[in-house]
């Protein structure tokens, strides 16, 4: 077996040993990159709708509330940078980990 691929126990199958699924850009979306000013080599779609909507003030990034007290993100990136995935992730996993 080559070092680029290693059998799961769960399944059996082999699978590349890459970490390709933490980040991808679609670049051929309408809307890309949907933030003003955001980096396009930088810029990670996974999280298309941000995760931490739903922390509302607590969720750490750059936002600010209409006058109807709606939340508009359109400032912030943070879900969006290649090297925030593992923060992301872990937020979720301790958000999930209390309810």
């Amino acid at each position: 077996m080559s070092d680029t691929k290693k059998k799961t126990e769960e399944c059996g199958r082999e699978v590349k040993k890459t970490e390709n699924y933490k980040y991808f850009a679609h670049k051929d979306c309408e809307y890309f990159p949907c933030h003003e000013g955001a980096d396009p080599d930088n810029f990670n779609c996974l999280f298309c709708y941000c995760p931490l909507y739903l922390l509302g003030d607590k969720c750490g990034g750059s936002f600010t509330f209409t006058k109807k007290g709606v939340k508009n993100c359109t400032g912030c990136i943070r879900p969006h940078l290649k090297e925030n995935y593992a923060e992301i992730t872990g937020i979720l996993k301790e958000f999930c980990s209390k309810r």
